[in-house]
């Protein structure tokens, strides 16, 4: 889910930038830190998007530059368990899919891609041995998030699945729809005439 938070921190400011205006090398100094920037408790930043309130600043001896309590906001992705995503399939391989979706990317293990016997092939393709459903390169798709990882807080992994109803690329979900249209048609009827 993204979300705009408001952090606060105190941004370093070096000497040689004393001359320039405050804002400006505030503004700099937090978005060379925070920009790109993957946490657990943030989530993946994507951007700052204001500076709220620069407080005074403090020069710490021995260090020489000046240290501002600064209140700024954030635009950031933190994944969240059970939500649905969407994304594009940026690669294939034998063990799954991985999926981009935005700041982030996922993974959809190849037993979690449908409910059927998935076999890979070399053309980078997961096919349904009964459904015949593909799932190519470029794919979009929508998938649930099942699994969270910050065991290595800059690279984080996040476990998708696309075996639930309306899950899986837009083509199989459009199929779905269609297929279940005259059945809703059906039993709107029914419900009509009693």
């Amino acid at each position: 889910m993204y979300y705009e938070l408001e952090v606060r921190s105190h941004v370093r400011v070096p000497p040689t930038l004393f001359k320039e205006d405050i804002n400006e090398c505030i503004t700099k100094s937090i978005t060379q830190q925070y920009n790109g920037m993957i946490s657990k408790e943030l989530g993946a930043i994507i951007a700052v998007t204001e500076v709220v309130n620069i407080g005074e600043g403090v020069i710490i001896p021995g260090d020489g530059a000046t240290y501002y309590d600064t209140r700024f906001k954030i635009l950031t992705l933190k994944p969240e368990m059970q939500e649905v995503v969407l994304g594009r399939v940026n690669d294939i391989t034998d063990f799954g899919a991985f999926i981009d979706m935005g700041a982030l990317d996922g993974m959809i293990h190849v037993s979690q891609t449908m409910d059927d016997f998935v076999s890979f092939s070399k053309s980078n393709t997961l096919t349904g041995k009964e459904t015949k459903k593909v799932l190519k390169v470029g794919d979009k798709v929508r998938a649930r998030i099942i699994a969270i990882s910050y065991k290595d807080p800059t690279n984080p992994k996040i476990g998708l699945t696309m075996r639930q109803p309306r899950l899986g690329a837009e083509h199989w979900i459009e199929e779905e729809v269609k297929k279940d249209q005259p059945k809703e048609a059906k039993e709107n009827k029914e419900a009509k005439e009693k």
